[in-house]
């Protein structure tokens, strides 16, 4: 089995500074997130997510997905890119700031 930390860090290191922190005795653990002093994202991990492969791959979708919406990005199209199995490759930002329309369904 993957060590599941080794799956966090690689998700996040490339652009966040990482903390894991123990939160109790039944094994779940407090993740943060942070970029230039600031807390991007903060999620419990629950000794059952974190060892099971396919509930962390979600959870760590999710989390990219939470933090892409926030920075601003098209649900849709970051929705059609994991639809497609691009993994979680947010499109840059617009320049000029404005957010690009989504289409609704």
């Amino acid at each position: 089995m993957d060590n599941p930390f080794q799956i966090i860090t690689d998700a996040f290191a490339p652009d966040y500074q990482i903390n894991l922190s123990i939160q109790g005795l039944d094994g779940s653990i407090m993740l943060t997130l942070s970029s230039g002093g600031r807390i991007v994202a903060k999620r419990m991990i629950s000794a059952d997510q974190r060892n099971d492969p396919e509930r962390l791959k979600r959870l760590v979708q999710s989390i990219q997905f939470g933090i892409a919406i926030e920075q601003g990005h098209s649900a849709m199209a970051i929705l059609e890119a994991m639809t497609r199995g691009d993994g979680l490759n947010p499109p840059p930002r617009p320049a000029n700031g404005q957010h690009r329309p989504s289409i609704g369904l």
